[in-house]
């Protein structure tokens, strides 16, 4: 009798150690998973590098300093290796910006283990419009945002101050204005995740509109260096339209659940 009241006991036990085995590799798997995925974003960031430090002259001439230089600013070194670091910067930050797509790709990867299949088909779109969304930022702020500053730090105070700027100053307001608004417009894209996870409504987007309004002056106002309420402006007009396309894109996700 024993032996058989025994054996459920063994039964019972059996599928909760198969369970918590099957948990721990599980885990894991997620983490092997989010090295792997780490590992292919760092190498392609090198990469990037690599490649950005081989047109590096050509770089500095004809993109990164050509903003100050076209607004008739000044550039100078203050530090006994300022050049060397401001070159290995800029080949850093470029090397980013070149390697972001695929790093938002492995992003995607990594949690397409938690979408459901017919989710999965928009890693590739949304690796896409990610992208896009970035970069369509920095060329924004590239072409309209910092040379507006710019031109406005060149003409602005007496003509007895000669405006001579330090060049690694200038890389820092340069690449925080080039990732801020990189990142701010990927606006949209954060809607149609949240809007996925139901965790914001088009509702609740538009009823907090004003508030919304109210906190992008304010960044605007932060991340710009500048006082000029010109070119913080510039800076908050286009997010405001994307904060209205962010509602629109919620609005779309909840009509196709």
């Amino acid at each position: 009798m024993s032996d058989i009241n025994d054996a459920p006991l063994n039964d019972d036990n059996a599928p909760s150690s198969n369970n918590e085995e099957e948990s721990n590799m599980s885990f894991l798997q997620h983490l092997t998973e989010l090295r792997k995925r780490i590992i292919l974003a760092l190498v392609s960031i090198i990469i990037g590098c690599a490649a950005t430090a081989f047109f590096i002259s050509d770089l500095m001439r004809d993109v990164f300093l050509h903003p100050a230089l076209s607004s008739g600013l000044s550039l100078q070194n203050l530090q006994p290796f300022g050049q060397p670091f401001l070159y290995f910067k800029v080949i850093a930050i470029t090397g980013i910006i070149v390697a972001m797509p695929f790093v938002l790709y492995q992003f995607w990867l990594f949690i397409a283990p938690a979408l459901y299949e017919n989710e999965k088909k928009w890693i590739s779109r949304a690796t896409l419009f990610t992208s896009l969304s970035f970069l369509c930022g920095v060329v924004f702020s590239y072409f309209v945002l910092i040379p507006t500053m710019l031109t406005f730090a060149a003409n602005f105070g007496s003509d007895l101050i000669e405006n001579r700027i330090d060049v690694n100053e200038y890389f820092s307001f340069v690449s925080m204005i080039l990732l801020a608004a990189g990142g701010l417009f990927e606006l949209p894209m954060l809607s149609f995740i949240l809007s996925k996870m139901q965790l914001i409504t088009p509702k609740f987007l538009s009823k907090y509109r004003r508030h919304a309004i109210l906190v992008i002056l304010i960044l605007a106002a932060v991340l710009t260096p500048t006082p000029d309420p010109v070119s913080q402006l510039i800076f908050a007009a286009p997010i405001f339209v994307l904060y209205e396309i962010s509602i629109l894109v919620s609005r779309l996700v909840y009509k196709n659940m």
